[in-house]
C-alpha cells in the first residue's frame, strides 16, 4: 500500500502568517482545501481580514493584503490562535478570538501568557474566559519575548521580528518538540536575518 502523508498545517500557518504580516505570498504544497486537517482553516480568518487565498488540490498560497481586524471563533483551530495574534498586530482595529478556553490548559497558558507578550509588545488586550480581543498598537514596541517553554509562543511572535525591529524571542530551542528547523526555514524561505544570540 501507498501513503500521501499531507504537511502539518499548524506548521505552515506560521508562514501563512508571514505572508499576511510582509504583504508577501506564502505557498504550501501537500495541502489543499480538502486536507484532512482543521488548521488549513486558518486561511479562512486571513482571508476575512484582507489577504488573498489561492486553493488548488494540492497547495494552498496566502498573499498579503491590507489587514483589518475580526471577531472569530476559533475553536476548532485553536494551535493557530497565537499565529492570528502576530498578525492582528499588524491589522487596523481590534481582533476578537473566542471559543478556545482550552488553551489555558496546553504547554501553557495560551491566553493569559500570550495577552502578557502582546502588551510587551504594546497592544492592549482584553482577556476574557474563553478568548481575547488585541488593539493593535500605533509602532510595535521592541522585546524580549518569553516562551514560556512553548514552541508555539515562540515560533508565532517571532514573525513580528518580519516587520518590527528588535524582537527577541528568549529559550528558541523550545521550537525542537515539533519543529527543530524552524529558524533555518523561517531565514530561507522568509528572507529573516535571524540573529543566533549566547
Amino acid at each position: 500500500s501507498q501513503y500521501a502523508i499531507e504537511p502539518d498545517a499548524s506548521a505552515a500557518s506560521y508562514f501563512w502568517g508571514a505572508a499576511a504580516i510582509t504583504g508577501g505570498e506564502g505557498r504550501v504544497q501537500g495541502l489543499g482545501r480538502s486536507s484532512l486537517q482543521g488548521d488549513v482553516r486558518f486561511c479562512e480568518v486571513l482571508e476575512q481580514m484582507g489577504c488573498s487565498v489561492e486553493y488548488a488540490d494540492d497547495s494552498i498560497v496566502v498573499r498579503g493584503g491590507k489587514l483589518c481586524g475580526v471577531d472569530v471563533d476559533m475553536a476548532h483551530i485553536s494551535d493557530t490562535v497565537q499565529t492570528l495574534a502576530a498578525v492582528a498586530l499588524f491589522a487596523s482595529g481590534p481582533t476578537t478570538v473566542r471559543g478556545v478556553a482550552h488553551n489555558r490548559v496546553k504547554e501553557t497558558d495560551r491566553i493569559s501568557d500570550l495577552a502578557c507578550e502582546l502588551r510587551r509588545l504594546g497592544a492592549a488586550v482584553d482577556e476574557f474566559d474563553d478568548g481575547l480581543t488585541i488593539h493593535p498598537p500605533e509602532t510595535i514596541r521592541s522585546a524580549d519575548i518569553e516562551t514560556y517553554h512553548d514552541h508555539r509562543m515562540a515560533m508565532s511572535l517571532a514573525l513580528v521580528g518580519l516587520r518590527a525591529a528588535g524582537i527577541v524571542i528568549k529559550d528558541p530551542a523550545c521550537t525542537a518538540k515539533t519543529y527543530p528547523n524552524y529558524w533555518d526555514d523561517l531565514e530561507r524561505f522568509c528572507h529573516a536575518r535571524i540573529e543566533r544570540m549566547n
